[in-house]
Order: C-alpha cells, then structure tokens, then sequence
C-alpha cells in the first residue's frame, strides 16, 4: 500500500501536458465475448506504455466500476498521445480497429474518451492525508507552502496570502 502523507502537499510539472480520460461501458454484460477482449485490451497497453517511457505517458490510474471502467492517464503531450493511438506496430491500434470490426455501433460494448490540454501553469492540486495520488504521481510533488498555500497561489496568481485563516 502506498504510503500517506499527513500533510498538505501540491504538485507542480514542467511545460503543457494533457489528462486523457478512456473508458468502456458494458451494455449487455451477457456477451462477454463482446466485452471481455475490450476490457483485456487496455492492460495491455499500459504494460506497453510503462517499459517505453517515451513513448509520452507519464502516469495511469485504473478506476474499476460496473458498468463501466476508467483509465485516468496524464501525457506529456498530445504529439505523443496520438503518435502511439495510431501507431501500427503498438497495442492500441490493433485494439481499435478489433473493436470496430467485432462490436462497432452494436451498442453491446461502448467506448469513449476525453482529452484535455493542459497548459503550463494552468492547474492547481491539493493532497492532504493520502498518498500520492494522481497529478502528483505524474509531476513533482511538493509542500504546499507560502505561495502554494492557497488555490489561487498555486496558479501564481497571488503569494498564496488569500489562503483562509485556520487552512
């Protein structure tokens, strides 16, 4: 298990990066056959993605739920990103077009994804009595000190002053 920090930390990283958001829906759960290679497919790639550092993937989380599962992954750039979806020597697009070919628009399986670019700076995290979790894992963390103290401070917008008392 992950160690807990009991205090408040931030984190910062360098340059633009992007949060991809990815998951699937099970929509019939009775056709497994129709699932079951969808779900397979992604740890697959995150294994892929963990001995090429870089290949731009900076950090994933799984969030297992049902009907649905969610991979949380920060990049360090969208080049990167798209470079390994459509590269057809790696993991993903073989599993794409399989999904296309084999459930398409059927509806037994949905697929989606969501892509943020982040710019430098243009962020701001807090983590107080967890591990890291995250952003942090995926940047450096530090104390959230002086100018990181507050929300506003994070983005640079203040010393960190306009923290509320007691906080």
């Amino acid at each position: 298990m992950a160690k807990r920090i009991d205090k408040r930390m931030t984190v910062e990283i360098e340059g633009d990066f992007v949060v991809f958001l990815i998951g699937m829906r099970v929509n019939r759960a009775w056709k497994v056959w129709k699932w079951w290679p969808v779900m397979m497919a992604m740890p697959r790639m995150l294994i892929e993605l963990a001995k090429q550092p870089e290949l731009g993937l900076l950090h994933a989380r799984t969030v297992f739920g049902f009907p649905g599962t969610m991979v949380i992954q920060y990049w360090r750039s969208f080049e990167q990103l798209h470079a390994y979806a459509t590269d057809r020597t790696a993991e993903h697009l073989p599993a794409w077009k399989a999904f296309n070919n084999k459930v398409g628009t059927s509806g037994d399986v949905g697929i989606w994804h969501e892509t943020y670019l982040v710019k430098a700076g243009a962020y701001e995290a807090v983590y107080n009595g967890v591990p890291l979790t995250g952003l942090a894992n995926a940047g450096t963390p530090v104390a959230a000190e002086g100018r990181r103290k507050s929300a506003r401070g994070r983005l640079k917008e203040t010393d960190g002053g306009d923290a509320p008392d007691g906080v």
